[in-house]
C-alpha cells in the first residue's frame, strides 16, 4: 500500500531528525511493521535501510511510536471539537501544524471537556455578556455594571460574587490561550531558577541533602545527578522546591511580575486610570497566581524529571552496555569465591562450559579463621577438577579472600592458578530466582552466588543476561526513573549487544536465547528442550525441527545463532542462511572451497565485491560477507585483562594521598568516573581530573571495565570518600600548585562557564564539589 500523507509527514520529520532521506525511514518503518528486529535491520537488511546503524534505527523505531501516537491524538482531538461545532479552518491549520504534544494540548484545552468550573456556572447564569462588555469597554463601571446581572438563584446574590463570577469567565479565557501558553512557558525556561530549601525541623534528619538546603540553579541548567537528587529530597519530604525568577528579572518584576506583563499584553490590558482598568488588571493577576503559575510550575518541574530521567537511562544503558560486552576469560575451568566472613566462603567450580562440578563452604576468615584448612581444600579441588581461572567476588571481605588464593597460588606453583576481582552486582538476585532455582533445584541458594561469580569471568554477557539489568548497578539514581523506560531501554541494550556476539546455539541457556533477534521466552525453551532431548544442532537447518520456530523466526535469528561444530563452516559465522547462495558463487568464481577460503586475508581482500552483488544483494552485503570469511565468528570485545590490586591496600584506611594504583572502572556518570581499587568502596576520578585535557563526555575516555591507574589525591574516612586521578602528574589538593578545596566543601553555585573553567584546571576543588552533591 502506497504511504499516506501522514506517513510521508512522519517519515520526513524522522529522516530530518537521524540525517537520512525519509525513503529510509519509510523502508525501515516497513520492516518493523513486519516484525522484524532492529539487531537484524541493522546488520541482514542495509540495502533496504541504506545502511542506517543501530543508533539510528533505535532512535528511530523510539520517533516512529510517539508521532504516530500524535498522528491519532491529533485526529481524536480534531474529531471532538469538529463534533462540538467549533472547528474553523484557522483552529484547524494549527492543530495541523502542532509538532509536539504539549502544543496540541495547549490548543484543545478551551474545547476540552471539563469538569463543571466556576467560569461554567458564571456562563450558566448569563454572566459572560458582563465580562465581555468590561474586557471591551474598560470606561464601564464593574460594580454598576454587576448590579444588573445579580441572580441570587444561581447563586450570584450581590455585587461582587457577579463580579467574581465574570472574572473566573476572562481568567478562563486567559488561560487557555494557546500562544500565550507556548510564551509563558518559553519565558520561564529561559529566566527560571530551581530553589531548594530544607524543609524546617528536619534538619538533622535530612542531613543526606545538606548540600541543597540553600541551594538554586537556572533550571536548564541542572545536571540530571543533580535533578533527580532534588526531586528524590523533595518526595522524600525533606526538601522544599520552588521555581522563581532569575535575579535580572526580579528587577524588572519590581512593577508587576513580567509574566502578568505578558498576560495585560496578550490580551491590550492596560491601566490608564478607567473604571474597569483596576478589575481587569486583578482578572490578570489572577490568571498568573491561580491558573497560570501553578500549572506551569507543575509542567515544567516534570520536563525538568523527564530530562534528567532520560538522561540517567542513557548513562545506565551506556554503562550496561560496557560491561555486557567486557572482555571475556574464555573456556577456562574456573572457580568461584563468593566472599564473606562470619557465613564463610561459598566456592563453586564449573568447567569450561560453565557445567557445575562440585560446591563447598570454607571459613579462613573470622570468627573460625580456618585458613589452612581452607588453603589444603582450594588446592584439592583446583587440582581435582584442573582450574586454571579463581574468582573473586568484590562484596564484603573481598580483600581477605583476594589475599587467600594469592597463598594458593604461591604455596602451589604447579596448579598455575591465575585469580581475578570481577564484580558480584547482581549475584545474590540471580542465586534467588526462578530460574537459578531451576538450574540449580539441589543447590543452596547462598552457593549460587559463587556459581554466577564463576561463569561471569568466563563470559560476563552469557551470565548477566540472566540478571534483570537494573539489578546490575552500573547506574545513577536508577530508582528515581520510570520503571517501564529504564526497562525498555535497557531490554534494547542487552539486545544489541547479544546480537553483536553472537550465541552459541548448542551451549546457550534460556535467558541468553531469549534476547536473539526474533526469540521469544518459549521459543528459547523449546530450542534448549529440543537439544536436551535430540543432542547438539549440527547444522543451522535442523533449527527448523524446533516446535514453534516457522519461517520468519528463522529468518530473524539464524544469523546470530552459531553452530561451531557445522559440517557448513559458515554456520559458525554471522553470515546469514539467505546469503549462503552468494557464497557458493563467490567460491565458484574463484574456483577455492569454503574451508580453503576461510581466514585467508589475502584472497579475500583481493576480491573486488562489486563484481558479485545482483539484485538481491548489494555492495553493503557482499563487503559485510567477505570481512566475516577474513575472521568467521569474531568476537567484538576486547582481549581479557585484569587489574593487579596492590598488596597491602585492602581498606580504606590504607590509603594515602599520593599513591599510584591500578583499579578496575566499576561505573560512569556524567560527572565522572568510578573505580574499584580494592578497598570495598569505590573512589571517584572527577571528569575534570580524567584527562588533561577537556573532557564533555566521561565515556569518551573511559567505559565501565576498564582498568587504569590512578592517583589518590584525597581520603575522608568519615565519609568513606575517595577522590583519585588518572592525572598523575596532579599535585595533591592543598599543594603549592594544586587546587585548594575540601571533600566537605558544599556545592558552589556558579556560572556555568566559570563552573567549566574551575572543573578543567582545578581538579581537588571540583572533585569535593561532585562529592558534596553525590547522595549515595
Amino acid at each position: 500500500m502506497p504511504p499516506t500523507t501522514t506517513e510521508q509527514r512522519i517519515a520526513a520529520k524522522i529522516a530530518e531528525e537521524i540525517g537520512c532521506r525519509p525513503q529510509q525511514v519509510q523502508a525501515t518503518a516497513a520492516l518493523l511493521d513486519e516484525g522484524a528486529t532492529v539487531p537484524f535491520i541493522a546488520r541482514y537488511r542495509k540495502e533496504v535501510t541504506g545502511g542506517l546503524d543501530d543508533i539510528q534505527l533505535r532512535l528511530l523505531d523510539e520517533r516512529l511510536v510517539y508521532l504516530r501516537e500524535l498522528e491519532e491524538r491529533r485526529r481524536a482531538v480534531l474529531a471532538s471539537i469538529e463534533e462540538q461545532g467549533q472547528l474553523s479552518p484557522a483552529l484547524s491549520a494549527e492543530i495541523n501544524a502542532a509538532e509536539t504534544k504539549q502544543r496540541l494540548e495547549d490548543l484543545y484545552l478551551p474545547y476540552k471537556p471539563k469538569r463543571r468550573s466556576k467560569a461554567q456556572i458564571a456562563r450558566e447564569a448569563g454572566l459572560e455578556a458582563l465580562a465581555d462588555a468590561l474586557f471591551a469597554d474598560p470606561t464601564l463601571t464593574p460594580e454598576s455594571e454587576a448590579e444588573r446581572y445579580i441572580n441570587a438563584e444561581a447563586g450570584f446574590a450581590d455585587v461582587r460574587s457577579v463580579l467574581d463570577g465574570a472574572r473566573q469567565i476572562l481568567m478562563e479565557r486567559f488561560s487557555e490561550d494557546a500562544a500565550l501558553l507556548g510564551e509563558l512557558r518559553s519565558h520561564l525556561e529561559a529566566h527560571g531558577v530551581l530553589r531548594a530549601s530544607v524543609v524546617a525541623g528536619k534538619e538533622n534528619e535530612a542531613a543526606k541533602f545538606r548540600d541543597y538546603f540553600a541551594y538554586s540553579e537556572a533550571i536548564l541548567a541542572i545536571p540530571s545527578h543533580r535533578a533527580l537528587a532534588l526531586l528524590r529530597g523533595r518526595n522524600e519530604g525533606m526538601l522544599q522546591l520552588a521555581l522563581v525568577l532569575d535575579s535580572e528579572e526580579q528587577d524588572k518584576a519590581s512593577a508587576s511580575h513580567p509574566c502578568e506583563a505578558r498576560i495585560a499584553r496578550r490580551f491590550a490590558i492596560v491601566d490608564r486610570g478607567r473604571p474597569a482598568d483596576r478589575w481587569l488588571a486583578d482578572s490578570v493577576r489572577w490568571t498568573w497566581r491561580v491558573k497560570v503559575s501553578l500549572h506551569l510550575e507543575l509542567e515544567l518541574m516534570n520536563a525538568l524529571r523527564e530530562r534528567a530521567e532520560a538522561e540517567a537511562i542513557r548513562v545506565f544503558g551506556a554503562n550496561l552496555h560496557d560491561l555486557l560486552l567486557a572482555a571475556p576469560a574464555g573456556r577456562h575451568a574456573t572457580m568461584g569465591l563468593d566472599p564473606g566472613l562470619r557465613t564463610g566462603v561459598k566456592v563453586a567450580v564449573v568447567d569450561a562450559t560453565g557445567k557445575l562440578l562440585e560446591t563447598a563452604t570454607l571459613y579462613p576468615h573470622e570468627p573460625r579463621r580456618d585458613w589452612d584448612g581452607a588453603l589444603h581444600q582450594l588446592a584439592l579441588l583446583a587440582g581435582k577438577h584442573r582450574v586454571d581461572l579463581i574468582s573473586i567476588g568484590n562484596g564484603t571481605a573481598s580483600r581477605e579472600t583476594d589475599r587467600l588464593a594469592g597463598e594458593l597460588i604461591g604455596r602451589h606453583p604447579e596448579l598455575r592458578l591465575r585469580k581475578i576481582v570481577v564484580s558480584e552486582a547482581g549475584a545474590s538476585v540471580y542465586s534467588a530466582s526462578e530460574y537459578a532455582s531451576r538450574e540449580f533445584p539441589d543447590v543452596d541458594v547462598s552457593l549460587r552466588g559463587a556459581v554466577s561469580i564463576a561463569r561471569r569471568l568466563q563470559d560476563p554477557l552469557a551470565e548477566l543476561v540472566k540478571i534483570d539489568p537494573k539489578s546490575i548497578g552500573v547506574g545513577q539514581y536508577q530508582h528515581d526513573v520510570s520503571q517501564t523506560r529504564l526497562a525498555k531501554t535497557l531490554d534494547a541494550v542487552v539486545e544489541d549487544c547479544v546480537n553483536a556476539v553472537g550465541v552459541d546455539v548448542n551451549t546457550a541457556s534460556v535467558p541468553l536465547l531469549t534476547r536473539v533477534s526474533g526469540l521469544s521466552a518459549t521459543l528459547a525453551a523449546n530450542i534448549v528442550a529440543h537439544r536436551d532431548r535430540h543432542g547438539a544442532f549440527a547444522n543451522r537447518q535442523a533449527l527448523r525441527e524446533v516446535p514453534r520456530l516457522g519461517d520468519k523466526t528463522f529468518e530473524l535469528a539464524a544469523g546470530f545463532l552459531r553452530i561451531n561444530d557445522s559440517d557448513n563452516p559458515l554456520d559458525g559465522s554471522a553470515v546469514h542462511p539467505e546469503a549462503y547462495p552468494l557464497v557458493e558463487r563467490i567460491l565458484a568464481d574463484i574456483k577455492k572451497g569454503i574451508r580453503d577460503c576461510i581466514g585467508d586475508s589475502r584472497l579475500l581482500q583481493a576480491l573486488v565485491a562489486e563484481k558479485y552483488t545482483d539484485d538481491r544483494f548489494g555492495l553493503p552485503t557482499v563487503r559485510d560477507i567477505l570481512r566475516e570469511l577474513e575472521k568467521p565468528g569474531r568476537d567484538p570485545r576486547p582481549e581479557f585483562r585484569t587489574a593487579a590490586f596492590r598488596e597491602g591496600v585492602e581498606s580504606v584506611k590504607d590509603l594515602q594521598p599520593g599513591m599510584i594504583l591500578e583499579g578496575v572502572v566499576t561505573n560512569v556518570a556524567n560527572f565522572g568516573a568510578f573505580v574499584d581499587v580494592g578497598v570495598h568502596q569505590d573512589g571517584l576520578v572527577h571528569i575534570s581530573a580524567i584527562a588533561n585535557r577537556f573532557v564533555k563526555d566521561p565515556r569518551s575516555v573511559v567505559k565501565a571495565g576498564d582498568v587504569v591507574k590512578v592517583k589518590v589525591l584525597e581520603v575522608d574516612l568519615p565519609r568513606q570518600r575517595i577522590a583519585l586521578s588518572m592525572r598523575l602528574a596532579d599535585d595533591l589538593p592543598g599543594s603549592a600548585k594544586g587546587g585548594a578545596g575540601s571533600a566537605s566543601a558544599p556545592a558552589p553555585v556558579t556560572a556555568r562557564a566559570r563552573q567549566r573553567q574551575q572543573n578543567q584546571t582545578e581538579p581537588g576543588s571540583a572533585m569535593a564539589s561532585a562529592f558534596a552533591r553525590l547522595k549515595r
